[in-house]
């Protein structure tokens, strides 16, 4: 039996500016590492992406940045998403077209899957390298090159089923 451990979403309750420091921490040291400067709008941008575990459109982030008197273009937006995602900081949720940030440390390998809730909309991933080298064996097998794999799973969060979040 392996030793990792299960994807947690967090509680409903639970104290998110602990998770939002946690990812601005990790945040500044992902760009830093990988030579990307740190702005004042990218923080913003960050900050906004991480007000909640679930996945936030890029339409939505305008609307809410203008909220703070910041009213950018789409374009603009998409920059700095692009930036904060080959960063691994900010990932996209391919099936909603929604960003969300990475609250997790893990490298820019990233050999994750994410779990989504559909009762509350929250998101979270967890590393599942058997599950992309089981992926990799099915594609050799159908001679298939594939050139990025996503996986997303819908369902209920353990808060919304009312079982403990760590099952």
């Amino acid at each position: 039996m392996n030793d990792r451990k299960a994807p947690s979403f967090p509680a409903h309750n639970h104290d998110h500016g602990a998770c939002v420091s946690g990812a601005l921490g990790r945040a500044k040291r992902r760009c830093l590492e990988k030579g990307i400067k740190w702005t004042a709008l990218r923080e913003q941008v960050f900050q906004h992406v991480t007000a909640s575990h679930k996945p936030i459109s890029a339409y939505d982030l305008i609307e809410s940045l203008a909220k703070d008197g910041k009213r950018l273009a789409p374009v603009s937006v998409y920059r700095i998403l692009d930036v904060l995602q080959a960063a691994g900081i900010v990932h996209r949720l391919e099936s909603r077209n929604a960003f969300f940030a990475c609250m997790t440390a893990h490298d820019g390998n990233r050999q994750t899957v994410t779990f989504v809730c559909g009762d509350c909309g929250c998101v979270t991933e967890a590393e599942a390298p058997e599950a992309f080298r089981a992926l990799g064996e099915v594609a050799k097998v159908a001679r298939f090159h594939p050139l990025g794999t996503i996986v997303e799973i819908d369902g209920t969060c353990g808060e919304c089923t009312g079982r403990p979040a760590s099952c």
